[in-house]
């Protein structure tokens, strides 16, 4: 007889189900926080890298291979969200054969996105990079661009692999597990990058190339996991295929997180080839891509911990949805909405008030480049002044992410960007003089227009649980499930 499907699950389980809302949070979302910066810090470590040592055109270079790369991590979230979400529900429901079949499914996805999307984009690099923005920049930016895209490209398979399996880990309470996976890239990352790019001189390749083998180190230990047996729900090499009914229900969870991260790949490239459109000079553009880029990885670590949040709330709602336990759905949803606030207005201070945005700037820029610090830090003041309203969107869209409602969640994660910032980006220059201030400006704009209009959605679904634990309806009655729906 085989061992059972679930080892060592009575505890972590458990707690999903009887642990206060708020130590619960804390408890899932640190390590969850710390998985998902290692794993965005492999591209700010290479920029802190190579900003600091290569110069504004591989940093620009850096910054144009980007929104190829969060199309890819977007396409691991499509299949890592999703999975994690159901297995919460399905581990709260009890479902143990399903449980098993997810992650089996989880595994032949990330395979499949192997053999299609990293050769499409290697054999067309040239026009990859030209829709990006790369035809409006200086040679040696295209240049720095072309070869780290072409480095990186198939190693995707294995961050991916890695991202989707501590994400199911994370989902079945094992947050500690999941960081770990995260830490043993990070760290060969960090130790290989400086010595790639400066004691091997390999410059922007090496930056590549350290990713690579960080993103293998990573990829192995989350399949040492499950090879070990230490996680609750069993890897078994017959279960690794497609399952029509469950892909189809992943699929329209994940979608919500795609679409969102997708569509943050296409802002970065309406960003850049806006900046190329509106500023005719080369090297002037070349600049404001770089300060982009300074953007960018600022957000990535400022952003982190709001998204870690949201992490660790997705496993403690799904499970206690699944198990129609719905006060304490909304008792974390209460506390989710005032620890994201509380780090949204902890982002705006950072960014925004000084002298944090010059000393952020200055992480990724090599001091001695004054114009391109000041540069950066402008832009960063000025794009992130009303970050601190957001939240409610974020909460919002984890929310109904995290039981099952892919068309709010869907609608929700494409309106700050999809909705709002997209169309603002390409109109609002039409109407100002300084076109870089207008490009800039759009970011604000869209964010106060994206808080108002999540509101009315997340207040109605909080008002349903509401009226249940007034009620005192018995978690699991077939009418709190009709309601819900």
């Amino acid at each position: 007889m085989g061992r059972p499907a679930f080892t060592g699950k009575g505890r972590e389980l458990e707690e999903l189900a009887t642990e206060k809302p708020a130590k619960l949070l804390f408890k899932y979302s640190w390590p969850a926080l710390v998985s998902m910066s290692l794993n965005a810090l492999y591209a700010v470590v290479d920029r802190i890298f190579i900003g600091k040592g290569c110069g504004t055109d591989a940093m620009a270079g850096l910054t144009l291979a980007m929104p190829v790369m969060m199309l890819f991590g977007a396409f691991g979230v499509f299949v890592g969200a999703g999975h994690s979400a159901v297995l919460s529900i399905k581990l709260g429901e009890g479902d143990r054969p399903a449980c098993e079949k997810l992650l089996g499914e989880l595994v032949a996805v990330k395979l499949l996105f192997f053999f299609i999307l990293p050769p499409l984009v290697f054999f067309n690099l040239d026009t990859v990079l030209d829709w990006c923005g790369a035809a409006g920049v200086t040679a040696g930016a295209r240049e720095a661009a072309k070869t780290y895209l072409g480095t990186v490209v198939f190693s995707h398979l294995f961050s991916h692999m890695a991202f989707g399996l501590s994400a199911m880990q994370r989902a079945e309470g094992g947050a500690i597990r999941s960081m770990y996976c995260m830490v043993a890239g990070f760290g060969l990352n960090l130790l290989l990058d400086p010595v790639f790019i400066f004691g091997l001189d390999m410059g922007i390749s090496g930056a590549a190339w350290a990713t690579n083998i960080a993103m293998l180190a990573s990829c192995l230990w989350a399949l040492g996991c499950y090879w070990r047996g230490t996680t609750v729900v069993r890897l078994r090499l017959r279960r690794i295929r497609l399952y029509g009914n469950l892909l189809l229900r992943t699929s329209g969870i994940g979608l919500a997180p795609f679409l969102q991260q997708a569509m943050s790949s296409l802002i970065a490239v309406s960003l850049q080839v806006a900046f190329v459109k509106w500023i005719p000079d080369e090297t002037a553009g070349t600049e404001q891509i770089a300060s982009l880029g300074v953007f960018h990885s600022a957000l990535i670590l400022i952003i982190m911990p709001i998204l870690g949040t949201q992490q660790g709330l997705q496993p403690i709602i799904g499970f206690n949805w699944g198990a129609r336990n719905f006060r304490r759905v909304l008792g974390t949803l209460k506390t989710g909405v005032w620890a994201t606030a509380a780090l949204c207005l902890a982002a705006f201070a950072v960014q925004v008030v000084p002298p944090f945005p010059r000393l952020v700037a200055s992480m990724f820029v090599d001091t001695s480049n004054a114009r391109l610090v000041d540069l950066a830090a402008h832009d960063l003041q000025l794009s992130n002044c009303m970050i601190w309203c957001i939240f409610v969107n974020v909460v919002a869209t984890t929310y109904f992410q995290s039981i099952g409602r892919p068309k709010i969640a869907i609608f929700l994660s494409m309106l700050r960007q999809g909705v709002c910032l997209l169309p603002i980006v390409w109109i609002l220059p039409f109407f100002m003089e300084d076109k870089a201030l207008a490009i800039w400006l759009s970011m604000p704009v869209s964010d106060v227009l994206c808080n108002v209009a999540t509101i009315p959605p997340i207040l109605a679904h909080a008002r349903f649980l509401s009226r249940i634990r007034e009620r005192g309806a018995r978690p699991g009655s077939r009418a709190e499930i009709g309601a819900a729906s």
